[in-house]
């Protein structure tokens, strides 16, 4: 048998989500990358609903972006539908959320691989992972493998230096429909079968967890008269903030509400002995944060109805996603169930609900870098750590490519912590907590919401995409001025101020304010729930012509500025802790007064600052305080060492 075998800095092994952006990632920074996919035709498809953004994870894009990936830039050229969402709460919950066309999307992100430059794409299957012996000891990381290269199914050897792995739902998958069992990938692609046993081989822990998605109806077979229509936002914001807004103002298709009812939940609790899930064939743990309608009929018995969104695939395709229907009953029942919903009385599905099962990776594995712990050169992204959903994927996936890439080059990691981004939030309850079940972004798992809002995304993380080599200096001079402006404008409305003269006090009134009785600033105006820094234009004499994002931060800054204050108070106290570093050496069993559950989860966890630790289930303020008793006597010892 003749042996081949190629070089390469990097082998990213998937093509979803997670992989398109480590691969560019890679290919950006100047490292020689190959990426291995199941599918060539399949690059970054979306199994499940074809949209990208909505609460939280709209936060997600926008930092991926803002550190120079391309989720958002191609959303931007592939959308159906963009709305912003929670518009009626304050800014820092609003999410953009675009419906995307499937096929176009994909198209576009293979599109864009292929015209990237160090970057080739390869189909085949990934069978092993291959490593020699690597022993580092020090305080910073302990090593005792590293990556030397990769080998796929049909013998090649692919020399790299470093592996990211982006499998997604694709390791040992299986696809259920009731008692049907289908030994697939998602959609019905090729499952990866030879890869697990690889990474078990060199001591990597995995487990099953699913997932689910509803089914795909014929839209010629939809009454779409007895739903409500939904419609996209106008004007269109874009995700990119390179994305030029006026092209992204084009026509928009609708999407379609609708609801369960008492019938279609009798039909569920009838047939519940049917559903994989209860039955016991599924093995993996599921969302509790996306469940099928069988979980949710299930668990909350009280609710009459559920919602169901009815929302297109593509423009040239009629399949339209039944958004809130996943499930994995029998296909007789299926057909039942979604026939009792307004509007689905004479539905024909296209393709059936499933759940899908499939290996990924045991918490307590991953270093913050998203390094495998003791494996130099091997990371991972996406729901091979155990997270679900595509924006989650793609910000771990460029998260992931950053640091292999600077790895290699000898530079610092790319660090971003929980007071500066969704991403750090993201990686860092990846690498801290024991999650039972696929993790889900959430507004409410962000203590720093309030500064870590979607719009201002370019301002808290460009420059760090700047400085890993992403962003280009155009860009980021752009960035530079944008913030000047912002500031110039805050200063000139804090220190402009109207009399309380009469011309005054008619605007006040006419606008349903209270009359002023001394001097106010305009910032102060923009304060008043019924003023904006649009409706006092007519008293603002001095006003400069600023662009729309511009006076967006303005506004926002002036409005919030006492909460944002208290915000950055509490980032300080954060920040103290994520400064005290726990050695990687560290022997817990040394720490006396360290409780026997606290020691486990640290030995386990093996966080690398007391922030991180302090954050670890199972270890309480007692532990901490013990902990850093021990630190300091530990520095002092070796301050008089030296």
């Amino acid at each position: 048998m003749i042996e081949i075998k190629e070089k390469y800095d990097v082998a990213v092994i998937g093509a979803g989500h997670a992989g398109c952006e480590a691969a560019l990632a890679c290919a950006r920074l100047g490292l020689e990358t190959i990426i291995f996919t199941m599918s060539a035709d399949n690059i970054a498809f979306m199994p499940c609903n074809p949209h990208i953004g909505g609460s939280s994870k709209g936060h997600l894009v926008r930092e991926i972006d803002a550190l120079g990936g391309e989720m958002g830039k191609v959303i931007d050229k592939t959308f159906l539908q963009s709305k912003m969402l929670n518009t009626s709460k304050g800014p820092a919950v609003h999410s953009l959320r675009c419906q995307a066309d499937k096929m176009e999307y994909s198209k576009e992100m293979k599109r864009v691989l292929e015209h990237q430059e160090h970057l080739v794409i390869k189909q085949a299957e990934v069978s092993e992972i291959l490593v020699e012996d690597y022993k580092v000891d020090n305080h910073e990381q302990e090593y005792l493998k590293k990556v030397v290269g990769v080998k796929i199914f049909s013998g090649i050897v692919y020399e790299v230096k470093s592996v990211i792995l982006c499998t997604g739902t694709y390791l040992k998958s299986r696809c259920l429909t009731g008692e049907a069992i289908t030994y697939c990938g998602p959609n019905g692609l090729q499952p990866s079968n030879l890869l697990s046993k690889s990474l078990t081989d060199i001591g990597i822990e995995l487990r099953r967890f699913k997932t689910g998605t509803p089914a795909r109806m014929d839209g010629n077979s939809i009454d779409y008269s007895k739903m409500s229509e939904q419609f996209g936002d106008s004007p269109v914001i874009p995700f990119s903030f390179d994305t030029d807004s006026d092209s992204v103002q084009r026509p928009q298709v609708s999407c379609w509400l609708t609801y369960t009812n008492d019938k279609t939940h009798e039909i569920i609790r009838n047939n519940i002995d049917r559903s994989p899930i209860y039955a016991g064939i599924i093995e993996g743990v599921g969302p509790r944060y996306c469940p099928s309608i069988e979980d949710k009929v299930v668990k909350f018995p009280d609710h009459e109805r559920h919602q169901v969104f009815v929302e297109p695939e593509g423009t040239y395709t009629n399949e339209m996603y039944i958004d809130g229907m996943s499930s994995s009953l029998p296909e007789d029942v299926q057909i039942a169930m979604y026939r009792t919903v307004p509007g689905l009385e004479n539905c024909k599905i296209v393709k059936s609900a499933y759940a899908i099962e499939y290996d990924c990776l045991c918490p307590g594995q991953l270093m913050p870098s998203l390094e495998i712990k003791h494996i130099h050169g091997l990371f991972s992204a996406g729901q091979f750590n155990g997270s679900s959903g595509y924006e989650e994927a793609a910000a771990q996936g460029l998260y992931a490519g950053i640091n292999s890439a600077m790895q290699i080059l000898g530079k610092p990691y790319l660090s971003i912590d929980r007071s500066e981004g969704y991403i750090g939030v993201l990686v860092d309850d990846l690498v801290t907590k024991e999650n039972l079940e696929p993790y889900r972004m959430m507004t409410s798992r962000a203590e720093y919401r309030l500064l870590l809002r979607q719009d201002n995304a370019d301002i808290r993380l460009r420059a760090k995409g700047h400085e890993v080599g992403l962003i280009d200096n155009e860009r980021y001079d752009r960035l530079v001025k944008k913030i000047e402006l912002i500031t110039k404008e805050v200063e000139r409305l804090k220190s402009n101020t109207v009399g309380a003269n009469s011309e005054i006090q008619k605007f006040m009134e006419a606008n349903g304010s209270s009359p002023l009785k001394t001097a106010t600033s305009l910032a102060e105006l923009i304060c008043r729930p019924e003023f904006s820094y649009e409706t006092i234009a007519p008293i603002d004499k001095d006003r400069p012509s600023l662009p729309s994002d511009v006076i967006e931060q303005v506004e926002i800054t002036i409005r919030y500025e006492g909460y944002i204050s208290r915000q950055e108070r509490q980032v300080e106290q954060f920040k103290k802790l994520e400064k005290k570093i726990i050695p990687a050496d560290i022997d817990y069993t040394d720490v006396s007064s360290l409780r026997l559950e606290a020691r486990q989860k640290l030995e386990k966890f093996r966080p690398t600052n007391i922030g991180q630790a302090s954050r670890i289930g199972g270890v309480n303020p007692a532990d901490i305080s013990v902990l850093l008793i021990y630190l300091d006597s530990f520095y002092k010892g070796q301050n008089n060492e030296n």
